[in-house]
C-alpha cells in the first residue's frame, strides 16, 4: 500500500481473517502509546511483572517476577524483542487485567477504521476468536506510523539488552533492505510467518503486510521483493496542492465575468507508467454560474479518469467572492446573453 495515498497496488485475500500472531502487538502498542499521549501514563512510570506475565511463553523479555520495570523498557521489549511478557505487563498495569485491556484494544480497533479485527489478548498468542485481516493492518500500520511519530523511530533499532540478554530485532528487512525502518514481526505455527513491514525511497513510504509465508527465509525474500514491485513500477503523481486554482469558470450575472475554481486538498495519485498514459482530468461545472456566489462555495468538481479504475471526484470552491450585479447592471447582462449568446 502507498502509505500517503493509501492506494493498494497489490493485494491477495487481503480480507480474509487471519491469526496474526505478534504482529498484533501494534495495536497493543497503539493503546499505550495513545495512554501516554494523554498524560495518562509516563514513560518512567513502573509496572510490577505479575506471576502470569512472568510464566508467559513464547518469545520474551526475560523479565523477572516481582520485579518493577519501567515502561519505556516494556515498550523496547515488545518493540524490539517482540515480549510476550511484557505485553502483558503493560496491559495489566493500564487496564488492571489482560481480558480488559482487550476490551480496550477491540474498541479503539473500530475508532481508527479496523473492521475486521477482534483481539483476545494482547500478545496475539493463539486463539479461535483473535483474528485480524492482511488489510486492517496495514491501517493499523499507517495509524502507528503517523499518529506517533514521537515514538516510531523505535521500530528501526536493531537490538536491546535487557537483564544482560541482548536480542536483535527480528524485522529481517531493518538488516538488508535499504530504507526499511519497522514494523512488527509474528509466528506461530497456525499463522505461519508473517511481517508487517514499511520501508521509504526517495520520499515515498510503502507498506507491506504479509502472513501465512513457510519460513523465516522465504518471508525475508518475498517481502523484500514485493516492496521492489512497489518502488519500481508505481510512482506517485502531485497533480495539484491544496489552495491551488485549477480552473476559472464564467459566472452569470455578477460583477465579475469568471471565479476561480479551487482545490482544497492535495491531489496525489499513485500510478503505474501504463495508467498514468491514460490519464484524463476534466473539470465539471454547471456554468454559468448564477452570483451571488461566496468565498468557499463548491461550485464545480474535478474528475480524474484512470484506465481500469473508479472515477475521482474533488470538489471544486469558489476561490473569491462574487456579488450580484445591480438591477438595471442584470437587464444590460441579460439582453447581452440573449442577443449575442455571450457572457460579456
Amino acid at each position: 500500500v502507498d502509505d500517503e495515498t493509501g492506494t493498494v497496488l497489490f493485494a491477495k485475500n487481503e480480507e480474509l481473517p487471519m491469526s496474526p500472531a505478534s504482529m498484533s502487538k501494534l495495536m497493543t502498542l497503539y493503546v499505550v502509546f495513545e495512554t501516554i499521549e494523554q498524560g495518562k501514563l509516563s514513560l518512567d512510570d513502573k509496572f510490577l511483572v505479575s506471576e502470569k506475565a512472568w510464566r508467559m511463553g513464547g518469545s520474551r523479555m526475560f523479565l523477572e517476577v516481582g520485579s518493577s520495570v519501567l515502561v519505556s523498557d516494556l515498550l523496547s521489549g515488545i518493540i524490539i524483542q517482540s515480549g510476550n511478557d511484557a505485553c502483558i505487563v503493560l496491559a495489566e498495569g493500564v487496564a488492571g487485567s489482560e481480558e480488559a485491556f482487550a476490551d480496550i484494544m477491540n474498541s479503539k480497533a473500530k475508532l481508527i477504521g479496523l473492521k475486521s479485527s477482534h483481539f483476545v489478548n494482547s500478545t496475539g498468542w493463539p486463539h479461535d476468536e483473535h483474528k485480524t485481516t492482511a488489510r486492517d493492518l496495514a491501517i493499523l500500520a499507517h495509524r502507528v506510523i503517523h499518529d506517533f511519530p514521537q515514538f516510531y523511530p523505535k521500530f528501526s533499532e536493531r537490538g536491546y539488552k535487557y537483564n544482560n540478554i541482548n536480542q536483535l530485532n527480528r524485522n529481517p528487512l531493518l538488516r538488508a533492505y535499504p530504507g526499511a525502518d519497522g514494523l512488527k514481526t509474528g509466528y506461530t505455527e497456525e499463522s505461519g510467518y508473517g511481517l508487517t513491514a514499511s520501508a521509504i525511497r526517495a520520499e515515498r513510504r510503502l507498506i507491506l503486510v504479509a502472513n501465512g509465508i513457510k519460513s523465516s527465509r522465504i518471508r525475508a525474500k518475498e517481502t523484500a521483493r514485493l516492496l521492489d514491485y512497489g518502488f519500481s513500477q508505481f510512482k506517485n503523481y502531485k497533480l495539484f496542492k491544496a489552495g491551488e486554482v485549477v480552473d476559472k469558470v464564467d459566472v452569470w450575472l455578477g460583477k465579475k465575468q469568471a471565479v476561480s475554481l479551487v482545490i482544497e486538498s492535495d491531489l496525489t495519485l499513485t500510478l503505474s507508467r501504463d495508467a498514468r498514459k491514460g490519464l484524463k482530468v476534466v473539470v465539471s461545472a454547471p456554468g454559468p454560474i448564477p452570483a451571488p456566489i461566496q468565498a468557499g462555495q463548491i461550485v464545480a468538481k474535478l474528475q480524474v479518469n484512470i484506465p481500469g479504475r473508479e472515477v475521482i471526484e474533488k470538489p471544486l470552491v469558489a476561490g473569491h467572492e462574487v456579488d450580484s450585479l445591480s438591477g438595471f447592471g442584470r437587464i444590460g447582462k441579460a439582453f447581452n446573453q440573449l442577443l449575442w449568446g455571450e457572457n460579456r
